[in-house]
């Protein structure tokens, strides 16, 4: 029960801080993409702040087997950079900068009641299914 709660008390504060970044607003997002543009720099802050929570908290966690919830902590090994990550990243990248959200944001603006959200998460579902399905055909063969 602990967990569930510590669960959606981090996934409201996560969220509540993309809509105050502005990082739930496409039209942000897309300014920020915009850099032959009107470009707007203020997502690089949000990001900035982002890197800087992140990397202070994986030092922490290299130096743990359990997370602050019990959890055993599994950091991601691996430092290869192959095909797979680069085209994902590309594919996620125009994806962004055609909808103007990635995962997090889309989700907090779908539970805002968007429709450009809702057209976004449903595509982001079909995604997930073509790649899982991509993944089991190679299992396979």
């Amino acid at each position: 029960m602990k967990y569930s709660i510590a669960s959606l008390v981090s996934g409201l504060i996560f969220g509540l801080g993309l809509i105050v970044s502005g990082m739930a607003n496409p039209e942000k997002v897309l300014g920020f993409l915009d850099i032959a543009g009107l470009w707007d720099p203020s997502l690089a802050f949000v990001m900035g702040g982002a890197i800087i929570v992140g990397v202070g908290a994986f030092a922490v966690a290299r130096r743990r087997t359990l997370s602050f919830l019990g959890f055993n902590i599994k950091i991601p090994g691996h430092t290869h950079i192959d095909k797979r990550l680069v085209f994902g990243g590309l594919l996620f990248g125009i994806g962004w900068g055609i909808a103007g959200f990635c995962p997090g944001p889309g989700l907090v603006a779908l539970g805002a009641g968007e429709t450009k959200a809702a057209i976004f998460a449903v595509s982001m579902v079909a995604g997930m299914a073509v790649f899982e399905l991509i993944e089991r055909s190679r299992a396979k063969s």
